[in-house]
């Protein structure tokens, strides 16, 4: 079992940067890859970013590329989302999740998810 809480999420404006943090419990942090995904209102969940688990590979939603970078910390249990250059259309509520199983980029494939932190940006 894998237990993931966020933190980092507020209010921004438009052009700023924001940090997401997901911890981890158990001891088989190091053995999952992460994903990030997003929430608008009136949306569906959409995929914003992936790291395995040593951290060596990286995969990132066309939308994100160039603005934000997922990160991890294997010793910290805990997995980064830096966020810049944010624009309105980002907002939404942003999850961690673990596990995936053939992809990273289907939220239906990961087997944890924390309860989410809300990102807003301003005009």
């Amino acid at each position: 079992q894998v237990q993931l809480v966020e933190s980092g999420g507020g209010l921004v404006q438009a052009g700023g940067s924001l940090r997401l943090s997901c911890a981890a419990s158990g001891r088989t942090f190091s053995s999952y890859a992460m994903g990030w995904f997003r929430q608008a209102p009136g949306k569906e969940r959409e995929f914003v970013a992936a790291i395995s688990w040593s951290g060596g590979s990286t995969y990132y939603a066309d939308s994100v590329k160039g603005r934000f970078t997922i990160s991890r910390d294997n010793a910290k249990n805990t997995v980064y989302l830096q966020m810049n250059s944010l624009k309105p259309e980002d907002t939404a509520v942003y999850y961690c999740a673990a596990d995936p199983g053939s992809s990273y980029y289907l939220w239906s494939e990961y087997d944890y998810w924390g309860q989410g932190t809300q990102v807003t940006v301003s005009s």
